[in-house]
Order: C-alpha cells, then sequence, then structure tokens
C-alpha cells in the first residue's frame, strides 16, 4: 500500500517508521526543510521504547501534490495544519483513497470535511503516546498504548475494518470503535487538564499533579472540559474525570504534552484546538470555562513574543 503521512513530527515520524517497516510505502510530507533533507540523505531514524533504528526506504517532501497518488493519507499536523493539509490531500487523491486525521484537541474532522467528501474521511485517536522530536531526521517516543480509530459519523464499516488491520499489520495496537467522538473526548480532556497547565507552570504531567497548586488549576481545566463534553452529549465511559486523568498520568508520568515542547523551542502552540476550544464549546450550553480561559489566555500572550 502506498501510505503518505503529513505531519512528520514526533507522532508522524512513528507512524512512518512503522509503516515502512511493515512493507509499505512511505511518503513523509512535511514542512520543516532541514527534516525533510535529513530523511532523504541519511533515513528516519526512530528511538523509544521499540528500539532505536534508522529506516531508509521512507520518502520524504515538502508537498504532497509531488508525489503519486496514495491509497491511505495520514493527517498528522498540528490542528492548525489540518485545513491546508486536507485541501492539498483533495486536489490530488483518487476515488478510493482513506484520509484518516489524528490530532489533539477538538474540530479536525470538521476541518478536513470543508475540503474532503466525509464517505473518505476517519477520525483516529493515539491514546497513551509519548513523543518528541530530537532533531531533524530523529524521533523519540516514550510510550504507545494504543491508535483508537472510527469513522467521522460513527458505525462500523467494511473500510474501518480494514484501516484497523492496516495498523495492526505495522505493529500499533489498534482499535476500531463505532463511537470515535466518546474517545476523541475522553483523551481531549486529559489534554486540556495536562497541556496548557503544564506550559504555564514549566513543568511535565507528573510533576503537575505532584504540587497541590498546579493540580487544583489542572483539575479546574478538567472539570471544565468534562462538563462542556457531557453538555455536548458525550457519553463518556467514566463517572470520575479525576480518577481517570491520574490514571492517564500513572502510565508516563516524565512525559511533556506537546504544547510545552513548542514553548521549549519558541515555537506557537496547539492552544485554540485545546484549552481554548473548552470556552468555545461551554459558551453553546451557556456555560462558562474560567480556568481553560485563563490558561488559553496567558499561553497566547507567552506566544505574542514568537
Amino acid at each position: 500500500m502506498r501510505i503518505a503521512v503529513l505531519g512528520v513530527g514526533a507522532m508522524g515520524s512513528i507512524y512512518a517508521t512503522f509503516f515502512a517497516e511493515a512493507g509499505h510505502e512511505v511518503w513523509a510530507v512535511d514542512k520543516w526543510p532541514e527534516h525533510v533533507i535529513a530523511i532523504n540523505a541519511s533515513g528516519l531514524r526512530l528511538s523509544g521504547i521499540s528500539g532505536d533504528r534508522l529506516v531508509s526506504s521512507v520518502q520524504a517532501v515538502m508537498d504532497v501534490g509531488s508525489i503519486p497518488k496514495c491509497d491511505l493519507y495520514v493527517i498528522a499536523t498540528k490542528g492548525s495544519g489540518v485545513a491546508e493539509a486536507a485541501q492539498a490531500i483533495a486536489k490530488v487523491m483518487p476515488s478510493h483513497a482513506m484520509v484518516l486525521t489524528i490530532q489533539n484537541g477538538l474540530g479536525a474532522g470538521a476541518q478536513v470535511s470543508d475540503y474532503l467528501p466525509k464517505t473518505a474521511v476517519l477520525l483516529g485517536v493515539a491514546d497513551g503516546f509519548g513523543a518528541e522530536i530530537r532533531g531533524p531526521g530523529h524521533a523519540h517516543h516514550n510510550a504507545m498504548k494504543l491508535i483508537r480509530l472510527g469513522e467521522i459519523e460513527g458505525g462500523r464499516t467494511e473500510r474501518l475494518d480494514c484501516l484497523e488491520e492496516i495498523w495492526r499489520s505495522a505493529g500499533f495496537n489498534a482499535q476500531a470503535f463505532d463511537d470515535i467522538h466518546q474517545l476523541i473526548w475522553e483523551k481531549y480532556i486529559c489534554n486540556v487538564a495536562l497541556s496548557g497547565p503544564c506550559t504555564v507552570f514549566k513543568c511535565n504531567i507528573g510533576e503537575l499533579l505532584a504540587n497541590s497548586d498546579f493540580r487544583s488549576i489542572s483539575i479546574g481545566c478538567l472539570n471544565e472540559a468534562y462538563a462542556a463534553g457531557c453538555a455536548e452529549g458525550i457519553k463518556f465511559s467514566f463517572d470520575d474525570a479525576e480518577t481517570y486523568l491520574e490514571r492517564f498520568v500513572a502510565m508516563m508520568p516524565d512525559a511533556v504534552p506537546s504544547m510545552r515542547q513548542d514553548h521549549l523551542v519558541g515555537r506557537k502552540s496547539e492552544i485554540e484546538f485545546i484549552n481554548g476550544m473548552v470556552p468555545i464549546v461551554a459558551k453553546r450550553h451557556d456555560m462558562v470555562a474560567p480556568y481553560n480561559q485563563t490558561i488559553s489566555t496567558i499561553i497566547r500572550r507567552i506566544e505574542e513574543a514568537f
């Protein structure tokens, strides 16, 4: 199968490496010139829990329009890059192709659907993953639990089952679900609780919950997101969001959210798709989200200097 991964950052590099090792023809599409050059010159290096190796078969480009038509397009960009990636894919994808978008935060499915028919779009959630870019051509991953997959409009289909098998055969623990939106929200509330607060307080996720002052703000963000999800009609698999968050953090307490990683290198984050979305959703239901509004305002102020 020919697969294009758009956005070959930490997570995209993991996807590209595993797919290439499974024998697929993989094209890495990224806007970072040094990263593209390094991959083509020396291969894509992935270190971490599955070992340290270099994959030379991945081909890297900066424009999806310059590669052959693919069977699967995986959008692994940040939230701010989803619309542009979908628009570019729409110009080149064949009618049989699947488009899978995997992001933190909310709104990716809606953005993709502005440019692509919903019949081509699937949604994914990377659960229990921790990853970072160590340099051009080198990604490192700290944890890898589950890839959750689903149709944008719900239900089980033959192509969803096919997509599940593609990921499984590449070495991922992957599972298809009838209601992917529930799973997106369950990860989303954890991202809300951890991403903005860790970035503001300059710590990892374990340190965040270990500090009573930091923790109270994190839990405030969490509960606002959970309430907003309930108001949206999301059927969470739990009633106690705080316990769910604690279990999430216990899997990888040393993990540093991607938002914090962005700030460490002076790069703007996905704040508008994570903490920044909570007040927007809350407002639809005549609710307020002061914890997330405050965290988002602080992050935006910091990023004015980037």
